[in-house]
């Protein structure tokens, strides 16, 4: 089983990356082959993200996945073909002891973070928790969530910086929280794509900003970021949920050598 310890690594940071949302099997294995090949080269330790379900929608006609099981299915698939870590987010208590039988690391949504139980139940599994920082919330108080899931027995945390509610439409990040919270002693990310969301749209689809991803991304490492998180489709236009603020597959490998020379300059 990987712990956090696994993904420390002083001479990179480390990267989750992959769709929004399983959209299936080919599409994930595709993803997934094309980010290790860039990540094994770069020396970047990778996990790779897919949402099996996607509980959180503006309107009930969004997409919301194939199918818990059958996306679960997948992100097991690609752990063994590819013998890489994988991650997905839970909402409900019940869903944390599933999703564990098939992922490695379980992720806490932003709007759940101060939700006990469900940080409870995620801390039961033995599996890696990571808890993203709610937009409603400050750094600072980050620190009661990760101590909840410290408290049930699991070590295994991770913090995720995915930017603060600035206006109605809008997120800006503060890269204060990122040292700020590696005070606690668990690894910070920050959650690059979400952070270039423009929510409550009143086309009832969340907007992005995805020129931005670049900008985003080198701060956090120039300010000391353990990992990144990156939502990347091959056709970001097309893809069934939050294509406005992903960033397009062939652009990754060269965001990512930009990062480690970044990485290497500041000498982390």
């Amino acid at each position: 089983m990987i712990t956090v310890n696994d993904l420390k690594n002083k001479d990179n940071f480390f990267l989750m990356a992959g769709p929004c949302v399983i959209e299936g099997e080919d599409m994930a294995l595709r993803i997934a082959e094309k980010v290790v090949g860039i990540t094994n080269n770069l020396n970047i330790p990778y996990i790779f993200k897919g949402s099996y379900r996607k509980a959180n929608r503006s309107r009930l006609d969004s997409f919301t996945g194939i199918g818990d099981e059958k996306a679960l299915k997948i992100l097991r698939k690609v752990g063994e073909t590819f013998g890489i870590p994988t991650v997905t987010d839970i909402h409900e208590t019940t869903e944390a002891a599933m999703a564990a039988e098939y992922v490695d690391v379980l992720q806490i949504p932003a709007f759940l973070c101060r939700q006990t139980d469900l940080l409870v139940a995620a801390a039961k599994t033995g599996k890696i928790v990571n808890i993203k920082k709610g937009q409603f919330l400050s750094p600072g108080a980050m620190q009661f969530a990760v101590q909840k899931v410290a408290d049930a027995g699991n070590d295994n945390v991770m913090i995720t910086e995915r930017g603060t509610t600035f206006g109605y439409t809008d997120l800006v990040v503060d890269y204060r929280g990122i040292p700020q919270m590696q005070q606690f002693g668990y690894p910070v990310i920050m959650d690059v794509t979400h952070s270039l969301q423009q929510p409550n749209q009143t086309s009832g689809v969340t907007g992005g900003l995805p020129a931005l991803i670049e900008t985003i991304a080198k701060a956090a490492i120039a300010v000391g970021a353990d990992g990144l998180f990156i939502e990347t489709h091959p056709e970001p236009s097309k893809a069934k949920s939050d294509g406005a603020n992903m960033l397009q597959l062939d652009l990754l490998e060269g965001l990512l050598e930009k990062l480690v020379r970044i990485r290497k300059a500041i000498g982390k």
